[in-house]
């Protein structure tokens, strides 16, 4: 097949790719490397800022790139907002995809107006990225995104496109279940996809000063936890100073993320995620222990019943001391942590495996599509 992943989330795109090329497909990559973390790509996509003339030079770009992005069989897009434009100038580029391609499908992979909904109106999380409980969250990013979301720019690019794909596929069970009761018939579930081929694992021994990782995205820190989980894990270095240790990581590009992240016993990240994501999803392959989102949801949508490697934290101040404060305290439950943790990658989200899941479910809704017989 060939097959064409536009946009990026985290590398997602870039080591699903990888996958499906070890199965024999032929797959192009185009995106902007996720922005700083500048990941692999084969069309490069990126917009260094968000003035006008940089905007102007990629829509330039795209302009002389289009004809490179037809006559897949398959297009699957990150999200509604899969370029760095304002997501209802993507709907166009979409348009033209749609027209020039065989099956288009959409990312239900990070923040869009029915993930928004559900968190704000469906009553389906216990806490989320905009509330906790019935209290919003009042943040700076919340309140800056939270109307584009839910009335603007995205909702509009979410919805039209949403209706219009030939299917929609979630990585995490929460936007599993934003998308259960608008779209029952056209969501999917396929775990996220690490390339195990690159990764040596290594189960931690149990630490004399046990190292914790956390990597701070300085724009987004409200979004990811961050700002809550820092504070909160120095109070614990300061009690215990002699037993633990911080290596704290912002903003770096992803070699330099990797290089610094396999020194580490203890892992935190995504306070407010039911589920693993994929900097969650590649410690653990080395041996890491997470703490972050292990919800019980999360190991029920993977039918997991045995592993439970991750350290599941609430967004509740006193719940995070404790649960780091027994990993200080407790060091001999890393190795044992540690050992889950590789077997658990391993039997879900192995990128090989994962790209097969994907070709099923592309499959089934090609079978409905007409033949494709143009090559890119």
């Amino acid at each position: 097949m060939y097959i064409l992943l536009l946009g990026e989330y985290s590398g997602l795109h870039h080591t699903l790719a990888e996958g499906l090329r070890q199965l024999g497909h032929q797959v192009t990559v185009a995106s902007d490397g996720d922005g700083w973390k500048n990941y692999p790509r084969d069309i490069d996509l990126n917009r260094p800022t968000d003035s006008l003339w940089d905007a102007i030079k990629l829509l330039w770009k795209l302009l002389r790139v289009l004809p490179r992005l037809k006559g897949y069989d398959v297009v699957q897009i990150i999200s509604p907002h899969f370029l760095r434009l304002k997501p209802h100038r993507c709907l166009p580029i979409y348009h033209y995809l749609r027209k020039r391609n065989g099956g288009v499908f959409m990312g239900a992979f990070g923040t869009d107006y029915y993930y928004t909904h559900a968190c704000m109106y469906g009553n389906i999380y216990r806490y989320s990225d905009y509330k906790i409980g019935d209290h919003f969250k009042e943040t700076p990013t919340n309140r800056s995104q939270l109307k584009d979301e839910l009335e603007g720019s995205m909702a509009r690019a979410t919805k039209v496109i949403a209706k219009d794909c030939d299917g929609i596929i979630a990585c995490l069970w929460e936007y599993y279940a934003a998308y259960q009761k608008p779209y029952p018939q056209k969501i999917h579930f396929i775990p996220l996809p690490i390339d195990l081929r690159k990764i040596k694992p290594c189960v931690r021994k149990v630490p004399q000063q046990v190292n914790f990782f956390i990597g701070i995205q300085t724009r987004r820190s409200d979004v990811k936890g961050t700002d809550i989980m820092l504070p909160i894990l120095r109070k614990v270095a300061e009690k215990y100073p002699e037993r633990c240790r911080i290596t704290e990581v912002s903003n770096v590009p992803y070699a330099e993320y990797c290089r610094l992240l396999d020194a580490a016993d203890v892992q935190l990240d995504q306070l407010y995620s039911y589920t693993p994501s994929m900097n969650s999803l590649l410690a653990m392959a080395k041996g890491i222990v997470v703490v972050g989102g292990g919800e019980p949801e999360n190991y029920e949508i993977l039918r997991e019943e045995e592993l439970r490697p991750i350290v599941n934290v609430l967004p509740d101040e006193d719940d995070i001391f404790r649960k780091l404060e027994e990993l200080v305290l407790h060091p001999e439950r890393i190795p044992t942590l540690s050992e889950q943790s590789i077997a658990y990658v391993k039997k879900h989200h192995d990128a090989v495996e994962v790209a097969r899941q994907y070709l099923l479910c592309w499959k089934k809704a090609d079978e409905q599509l007409p033949p494709n017989t143009s090559q890119p």
